[in-house]
């Protein structure tokens, strides 16, 4: 993440962009706007990605609009560089703006009982080859200077009710699904764009702004930039003088210089990446040398590959050839790289950030030395000490909620997806079933014919086509954790066999001191309740499954209290009644003798 305030410069060929920003609280007591931006040095990222420029300017009556600014920005700036390669900026950019949206929608929705929320405006440039893309949401701006003449890019969000009242009409995080404005521009020698909050733009009309951007002729020559972060200053302290009683936020961009040729006919070729063939050690591709073969299914391959420029070990992960005509495969497969560059989590393995141009379709992993969870507990001693169980437990919690923290959800969480390193650390390692939440799939059927996830550890309401979001997550974790705990499945080996709701529906959960006595009944009733095929029973998020997993709930012991003195009361019952049965029999036995 480049700071709010400095001033910088790269380039690419003849492609290049300097960039100054500036962001006061001004008349406020606190400053609740937030820029930033991210100019690669790396030639690579540049080509690929581009400069990408951010402004938020958080609503400061949703009470939390300094976090939510923050949040747009630094995950948007930082995020977008990411995305893969073979993505438009368009769809990065749409990828992005969704999942930050659900982020701080349902944070906001965290704050309710406090009536908070997490609103803010926000505008973002991206500049890559010879186009500048916007994308744009509520009432801060993006103007474009050029040849003398500034012309204001985006749309005001906002509705007017009368002279001195309007509204805004749109925002991050205002609800559950966002629309932004996108637009592009054919870029020029020299363009220069202003991002700016509505304390500026409100308060410095376009003629003055268009005077004030006008370079210097002393600074025409590029080797002598003008130094735009004192313009950023000098348009911030303006809009001070003119009365301006809001936080004030300015980012300059300056084409300095444009790229000989457009990326259009390159990036066509990357999406089209060719497949490639089964390795054998020994095979070279792109600089990385085959040691050998870890996995292979019909879906993907894993090699173990040496970087010869570097002596690095990485695992090389391929799409199998047998879906190289399957066009949704191929962008499930290039997701996995752009979500595993996103989570940086000691749980998550990590995914390397390449920097040198690819032949084929793959991507580079860490090499996580060990076995799989369920490798090492085909051979563990059981049944496990809870301490050592929960401390399991808890690791992979731990890495499931960095995906949560994203928006996204795994779909496939497993022991045979979880490595577990000789002093054991687990790391969670596939992610080719995770889809990021704000899109249209995550909580609609889904598209493809099967589920990815695997029947013994997934939701089924997931395996039978609707997805249930976090919720599967817990069901596989809750599911998981049964098993480390008792070396059985809380519905039964029958589970797999299981074809339709219906089918479910006729398993019953098996209490998990049936299989383990050291189990606590307030424990099993969190297990219960965490792989509940009722979604309104099930716990919302990992992080309630797993305080009741290591917390009594007081109301599991106060249901045990209650159980036990209805327990106590039947046998009462039943024994009174047992009691005056024999005592009948022994009035009719003595009736009998008397009479005979």
């Amino acid at each position: 993440m480049v700071p709010a305030q400095g001033n910088e410069a790269a380039s690419l060929l003849q492609l290049k962009l300097a960039v100054g920003g500036c962001t006061l609280a001004g008349q406020k007591a606190k400053n609740e706007d937030a820029i930033g931006w991210q100019l690669p040095e790396d030639a690579h990222l540049l080509t690929y990605k581009g400069g990408c420029f951010c402004l938020a300017d958080g609503v400061s009556s949703a009470e939390a609009g300094q976090q939510a600014s923050e949040y747009a920005v630094q995950h948007f700036a930082q995020e977008y560089i990411n995305t893969p390669d073979s993505w438009s900026v368009n769809h990065s950019a749409s990828q992005l703006l969704a999942s930050i949206n659900t982020a701080l929608y349902q944070q906001s929705h965290a704050y309710v009982s406090d009536e908070k929320g997490l609103l803010c405006t926000f505008s973002s440039l991206i500049i890559k080859s010879h186009t500048a893309y916007f994308f744009h949401i509520g009432d801060s701006r993006i103007y474009l200077w050029r040849q003398g003449g500034i012309t204001q890019l985006t749309q005001d969000h906002t509705t007017k009710l009368s002279e001195n009242r309007q509204f805004l009409g749109r925002a991050l995080g205002m609800d559950e699904q966002v629309q932004w404005q996108a637009g592009t521009v054919a870029l020029e020698q020299d363009d220069r764009f202003l991002l700016c909050s509505d304390g500026l733009s409100d308060f410095i009309d376009d003629h003055k702004l268009s005077a004030l951007l006008q370079p210097e002729l002393s600074t025409k020559d590029v080797s002598t930039q003008q130094d735009l972060t004192q313009l950023a200053e000098r348009l911030c302290q303006l809009a001070l003088e003119n009365g301006s009683d809001d936080n004030i936020s300015v980012v300059i961009v300056e084409v300095q210089g444009l790229s000989a040729e457009t990326l259009d006919d390159y990036s066509e070729r990357l999406t089209r990446l060719p497949f490639l063939p089964v390795l054998v050690p020994g095979m070279k591709v792109d600089g990385y040398q085959v040691e050998k073969e870890i996995f292979a299914s019909s879906r993907s391959h894993l090699y173990l590959v040496r970087d010869l420029a570097t002596d690095k070990q990485w695992v090389l992960k391929t799409p199998s050839v047998n879906f190289a005509d399957d066009h949704a495969y191929i962008e499930r497969f290039i997701r996995e790289e752009w979500i595993g560059l996103r989570i940086a989590h000691p749980n998550v393995v990590q995914v390397h950030r390449q920097q040198r141009p690819r032949t084929f379709l793959y991507y580079l992993l860490a090499y996580v030395e060990g076995e799989t969870l369920e490798q090492w507990f085909a051979r563990a001693d059981k049944p496990l000490k809870p301490a050592k169980a929960i401390a399991l437990v808890k690791q992979i919690a731990d890495g499931l909620q960095a995906f949560h923290k994203l928006g996204a959800v795994h779909q496939d969480l497993k022991p045979g997806n979880i490595m577990r390193r000789s002093d054991g650390s687990l790391v969670l390692v596939d992610f080719g079933s995770v889809y990021v939440a704000g899109l249209a799939e995550i909580f609609s059927p889904l598209p493809q014919d099967i589920a990815l996830g695997t029947a013994s550890y997934s939701d089924p309401h997931y395996l039978l086509g609707h997805n249930s979001g976090v919720q599967g997550d817990v069901y596989a974790l809750a599911t998981i954790c049964y098993e480390l705990f008792t070396g059985q499945l809380p519905y039964g080996p029958k589970v797999e066999d299981c074809q339709s709701m219906r089918d479910y529906q006729k398993l019953r959960y098996q209490h998990s001191d049936q299989h383990n006595p050291v189990i606590p009944p307030w424990f099993d009733r969190a297990l219960e309740l965490g792989v509940s095929l009722d979604l309104s029973q099930r716990y919302s998020s990992v992080s309630l499954l797993m305080k009741d997993l290591q917390n009594p709930n007081p109301l599991f012991l106060q249901q045990q209290v209650v159980a036990k003195h209805k327990t106590n009361r039947l046998l009462f019952w039943q024994l009174m009644s047992g009691f005056w049965f024999a005592t009948l029999l022994l009035v009719i036995w003595l009736f009998l003798i008397k009479k005979g």
